[in-house]
């Protein structure tokens, strides 16, 4: 985070907590009328609004007026509609606990299709003419129809629905809706990005959406996520890297959200990775590979960032469309088949468990 800051001053800012918003612009969720009139006339522009209307929801993002800081624009805001739902545009990032890099021999083999219906990634682009993409049909949104392949995006896609004669995902050949918010922008990460990429999966009917994100709670996230999770959707989140002792971390930590943690090939959880009632399940996210843009075709992936994907493919092949009722079904199933230390127990490590052990893709297999 301090180096975005360091590499966009004139886009970025800390907020008063240290984290990285994107400067002088202020999310207001589901506005009154009254309030964008008393806001315009304290000098405050509109530069994006949108309608969710699939969530009920919408989105006004405000710059704040000449000379004003963006802290002081959002109190004033505040003030002036106290139950009003205002935030900072706050930036999220990718939850690798390392930088993706070393490559892997190649070998492998890719696991049987059984998901029906389709997944979705919120993340940075997908590299779409991978060879563990090919025959896979993926719907893109996002970066007005460009296309900006990302190694953090396409290792997490690889891992849900990859398949190759090298590489097998959790459900290789599965349709993917995988909404691009970073889009090789300094304000990529946003989380307006995130309320607009949340609403296109609500229009598409996506039952599970995997982010493999992090950054501070925020008001517009927290009404989105809130809303698709009334909806009958599974978001699948990573919980982080920050250690077992750091605060909790967003949109993992919202009531509803399945949060993942990452464990080695031993089944011990990582280190690095978040602990806490936010953690529901833990799978893969060491020692492993996945595909890369370019080459070389497959590196090293670590952190939790490769565990959630694991895990959001395993509970789309039981829930395809969004629906409450089936989306707990789908959560039961997958904690009757987690492993775990003690039967029945619930830990702030791995949640119910590990599940998906066996779809990680060693590099040591194939020395």
């Amino acid at each position: 985070m301090t180096e975005l800051l360091r590499r966009h001053p004139n886009v970025l800012e800390a907020d008063p907590r240290g984290a990285v918003v994107v400067r002088a612009e202020i999310l207001a969720t589901s506005p009154a009328p009254a309030l964008l009139r008393a806001a315009g006339a304290l000098g405050f522009q509109v530069l994006r609004e949108e309608r969710f209307d699939d969530l009920g929801e919408s989105l006004v993002v405000l710059r704040a007026p000449a000379g004003m800081g963006t802290a002081d624009a959002l109190e004033r805001l505040r003030a002036l509609d106290p139950e009003g739902a205002f935030d900072f545009n706050h930036v999220y990032v990718g939850s690798a606990s390392a930088p993706l890099g070393g490559t892997a021999p190649a070998g492998g083999a890719a696991g049987a299709s059984t998901a029906q219906g389709g997944v979705g990634l919120i993340d940075s682009g997908v590299d779409t003419g991978h060879e563990v993409f090919e025959g896979t049909a993926i719907e893109q949104f996002g970066c007005g129809g460009a296309h900006h392949p990302a190694p953090h995006g396409t290792a997490v896609a690889a891992l849900m629905v990859g398949r190759s004669e090298r590489f097998g995902g959790a459900a290789p050949g599965t349709r993917l809706y995988a909404a691009d918010i970073y889009c090789d922008s300094p304000t990529g990460g946003s989380a307006d990005k995130i309320a607009t990429a949340l609403a296109w999966m609500a229009r598409q009917g996506v039952g599970v959406v995997n982010l493999s994100l992090v950054g501070p709670p925020n008001a517009t996230l927290g009404r989105m996520v809130g809303a698709m999770v009334a909806r009958g959707h599974l978001l699948v989140a990573a919980v982080g890297n920050d250690g077992p002792a750091a605060p909790p971390l967003y949109p993992a930590s919202y009531p509803g959200v399945v949060g993942v943690s990452g464990v080695d090939r031993a089944g011990r959880p990582l280190p690095e990775a978040a602990r806490g009632p936010q953690v529901m399940f833990a799978a893969p996210g060491s020692q492993m590979v996945s595909a890369a843009p370019g080459a070389p075709p497959y590196r090293q992936v670590r952190g939790t960032s490769f565990a959630a994907p694991i895990v959001a493919a395993l509970l789309a092949q039981s829930l395809p469309r969004p629906d409450r009722a089936a989306a707990a079904q789908a959560l039961a199933a997958l904690a009757r088949q987690a492993a775990r230390a003690d039967a029945g127990s619930v830990s702030n490590a791995t949640g119910h468990g590990v599940v998906g052990a066996a779809l990680r893709t060693d590099p040591a297999r194939f020395r």
